[in-house]
């Protein structure tokens, strides 16, 4: 068994590997180029592993390990401490780092997902960052408006006038593409089962399922709901120490396009539906209105998780409640999966 450790950067990899005994057995610094990695490790025939840092530059390293028969992991680069508390740091180390730890077996391991589901999640979260575009260009004619305390953009001089225009030209096109994205993913995700079953739950429309589809790439790799809650960004981490318990709000761990979706699904829910509403008019008596946002945000994840876990359609209830308004069989809601 060989072990690999790949420092991977923009035009070059640094690969360091050790057999099982460990012991240097063979190390480069090679062109990012298909025919030249995999030269390298056919030159190592046998059981292969290598790990490499979960950095936005993975798939095609994956897809080229893959077809060698090298079976690669994502190392988690937050928790890789042992590379960024280094004193000495270069590519060369990192490599030997990487690789040691693999053969240790001590690699914090991050989600690889399925190379199926890669275009659709990245479709996803482009479309969230021109919904973004478009919201900055409104919020800049807002700024216009308010700047000489007018209603009216043809109220504005030449020259603002003409900044208007380019605003409104870049909301045009930043919408015709975002429903250009959304019509790609219509037909091979709509339909799904999954899909389906997450359109029947209160709070989380089209845009919300297909995000929730697209990040979670599999449920089964949550053993429990906590797992998935925490994943998802919806609880507190904890600082304990020295006996004392303490909460940590706003932490950067899990999934923040999760958050956001189930974030927009409470609102939605609470908007729609008066059994939720009074779940939440409930806790914001004792506790902020955020914190009580929060709460329906985690009880509509609960469902979800034990929606997709299950397989079952949503039952129509809320905290054991049952909702009195349901959501009608209309596009993109379709016939359920079970029936």
């Amino acid at each position: 068994m060989y072990c690999s450790g790949i420092d991977q950067h923009k035009r070059t990899s640094v690969i360091t590997t050790y057999d099982v005994d460990g012991q240097l057995v063979k190390r480069a610094k090679l062109p990012n180029d298909r025919r030249r990695l995999g030269a390298y490790f056919r030159d190592l025939p046998g059981p292969h592993k290598a790990v490499v840092e979960s950095t936005g530059a993975w798939y095609w390293l994956a897809d080229t390990l893959a077809a060698l028969g090298v079976d690669l992991c994502l190392g988690h680069a937050k928790r890789l401490k042992a590379i960024s508390a280094a004193k000495v740091k270069t590519d060369k180390i990192d490599a030997k780092t990487l690789a040691l730890l693999l053969r240790a077996d001590l690699i914090p391991i991050a989600h690889m997902i399925a190379p199926a589901k890669r275009g659709p999640r990245d479709l996803m979260r482009m479309r969230l960052r021109l919904v973004a575009k478009v919201i900055s260009c409104e919020n800049s004619l807002h700024r216009l408006l308010e700047k000489f305390n007018i209603s009216q953009l043809e109220a504005l001089d030449d020259l603002y006038r003409l900044q208007a225009t380019c605003y409104q030209s870049q909301i045009q096109l930043l919408e015709q593409q975002i429903t250009q994205l959304e019509t790609a993913l219509h037909t091979t995700l709509v339909p799904h089962d999954e899909v389906q079953r997450l359109l029947w739950i209160p709070g989380i429309g089209k845009i919300n399922a297909l995000t929730i589809y697209t990040e979670l790439d599999d449920i089964a790799r949550f053993p429990s709901v906590k797992q998935f809650l925490s994943y998802c960004r919806l609880v507190p981490g904890a600082d304990n120490s020295g006996g004392r318990t303490r909460h940590r709000s706003g932490s950067k761990e899990g999934n923040r396009y999760l958050k956001l979706a189930f974030s927009h699904a409470a609102v939605r829910a609470m908007q729609y539906n008066p059994e939720i509403r009074a779940f939440f008019k409930t806790l914001a008596h004792r506790k902020p209105e955020p914190v009580a946002r929060a709460r329906v945000a985690i009880e509509l994840a609960r469902i979800v998780y034990h929606v997709l876990r299950t397989g079952e359609p949503f039952n129509g209830t809320f905290k054991g409640q049952p909702l009195q308004r349901t959501k009608q069989l209309q596009w993109p809601r379709l016939a359920s999966p079970a029936a």
